[in-house]
């Protein structure tokens, strides 16, 4: 009887970099999470089970949480999210209207933001949002006769989320951007000549019956990337008010709420507990995304 030789598909051998890659930094830290958010763990002790406590406090006795932390992310993700994303889609549809060079350059101009860092983002916005005479916006509003004294913007709670839902709009023209624009521009000219020769008499109409339902795969991936991204953004409101918890919780977001449980007081089993729940949400979201884009 002949032995069979067991043979390896040529993909699974491109594919396993990856695989090992996403399995040691997604999965294995996910599970870990799971896991010691069901204990009272402080990284150096070892983890002592709690079972549910940490949600349980997370729900009824965490009052930043629940005032200001949960507020905040929902304000703040409810705008960048939905007007990043169809800021993404009309950039994209108008780049795609204008020639090849001209088209380039504004898109790379448009998602170069995307690509800079929080720390040098941050800079850039402080120098813009300063406290005093030689900020840009304090300057032009003393200009005007508007206000006779400087604002704390990134240091008054009034200003800090509106700053950061602003700085965050700016960079939010990503890979999901660039996703919508290849998409747009490897549509079938084809089907808008057909289209118009059965009625359609608009740019609009050309958008929801030709544009949108070409494009379902691009759409969904931009807005899966929108949910995440926007969620997992905290970097901005820490780099400008240059504080962890920042000035009166005004511009505190769950990672930042994760970050100041796990890496400054220590309480690991219940900034898992945190991430778990911002899992959570992000997975809910990103499945009715792709519910809205699905292909039937």
């Amino acid at each position: 009887m002949k032995k069979r030789r067991f043979r390896v598909n040529a993909a699974v051998w491109f594919l396993l970099p990856y695989l090992l890659m996403f399995v040691t930094f997604i999965v294995i830290p996910v599970l870990a999470a799971m896991v010691l958010s069901f204990t009272n763990y402080d990284a150096v002790q070892t983890p002592k089970p709690a079972g549910f406590l940490n949600y349980i406090n997370l729900l009824t006795q965490d009052e930043i949480f629940m005032q200001y932390v949960l507020p905040n992310t929902c304000v703040f993700a409810f705008i960048v999210g939905p007007v990043g994303y169809m800021l993404s889609f009309l950039l994209a549809w108008m780049l795609a209207q204008i020639g090849k060079v001209p088209r380039t350059i504004l898109a790379l101009l448009i998602y170069s933001p995307s690509m800079t860092s929080g720390v040098a983002m941050a800079v850039v916005w402080k120098i813009i949002f300063a406290g005093d005479q030689m900020g840009y916006v304090n300057s032009l509003l003393m200009n005007l006769g508007i206000t006779n004294q400087p604002i704390l913007f990134t240091s008054d709670a009034k200003f800090l989320l509106p700053i950061m839902i602003v700085v965050s709009l700016w960079s939010s023209m990503g890979v999901g951007f660039l996703a919508i624009l290849a998409g747009i521009l490897n549509i079938n000219p084809e089907y808008y000549e057909a289209a118009a020769i059965d009625g359609i008499r608009n740019r609009f109409q050309e958008i929801f019956y030709i544009t949108i339902p070409q494009m379902k795969p691009q759409m969904m991936f931009a807005a899966v990337m929108a949910v995440v991204n926007t969620f997992s953004a905290g970097a901005i409101g820490v780099q400008l008010s240059g504080s962890n918890p920042t000035p009166a919780y005004a511009g505190q977001l769950i990672v930042n709420h994760i970050e100041d449980y796990g890496f400054i007081r220590y309480e690991m089993g219940y900034a898992s507990a945190i991430s778990v729940a911002l899992l959570a949400g992000v997975y809910t979201i990103s499945r009715v995304a792709g519910r809205v884009f699905r292909e039937d």
